[in-house]
């Protein structure tokens, strides 16, 4: 059975989008999903299924998570290999990206079209810059106050994308050395 890695999107933000690491594991399990595994409080799961598509596990646990957080939890999931590639591709963004101060990565659930891409990529320039690839939009920030601070964001990326949730590079990294 193949596993895969779910990236949970705004859960344990503010006081009404409480959803525990727990009970995020319960619910997982409650989608069918064995072997379960999470890392921080931030939504990050592994999991093994018999399910053999990305699609079809993203809905099961887009499903089970609603009925257990009582809200919509939009999901991105990935195949081991992808989180690989994922992790590769953003070591190898970061290391050519000269002043980098933060480096953040926008999983996306569909792949976007390349013409788009190009174009979202085209309109970020000087201290703030994007990547667009398969998978992901790597938001690039030479600045050191960070994310909080800058235009491109993951709402950017989601009006233009679609449905997607951010994680620093570091976290990629991690969970890539960690589950794959």
């Amino acid at each position: 059975m193949p596993d895969y890695v779910a990236f949970l999107r705004a859960i344990n933000l503010g006081a009404r989008r409480k959803f525990a690491k727990e009970a995020v594991t319960a619910a997982t399990e409650a989608a069918g999903g064995t072997n379960v595994a999470s890392w921080l409080n931030t939504g990050n799961v592994r999991l093994t299924s018999s399910r053999r598509s990305v699609a079809a596990v993203r809905k099961d646990l887009e499903k089970a998570y609603e009925e257990a957080a009582g809200f919509a939890v939009p999901t991105v999931v990935l195949t081991l290999d992808q989180l690989a590639e994922l992790a590769t591709e953003t070591t190898q963004i970061a290391a050519s990206a000269a002043d980098l101060g933060a480096h953040y990565v926008s999983l996306l659930q569909q792949t976007p079209d390349p013409q788009t891409a190009a174009d979202f990529a085209q309109r970020w320039d000087g201290d703030e810059w994007a990547v667009v690839t398969e998978k992901a939009v790597h938001i690039l920030l030479s600045a050191r106050d960070g994310y909080h601070s800058s235009r491109l964001t993951n709402d950017q990326v989601e009006r233009t994308f679609g449905t997607a949730t951010s994680r620093n590079a570091r976290v990629i990294t991690t969970v890539a050395q960690k589950w794959t």
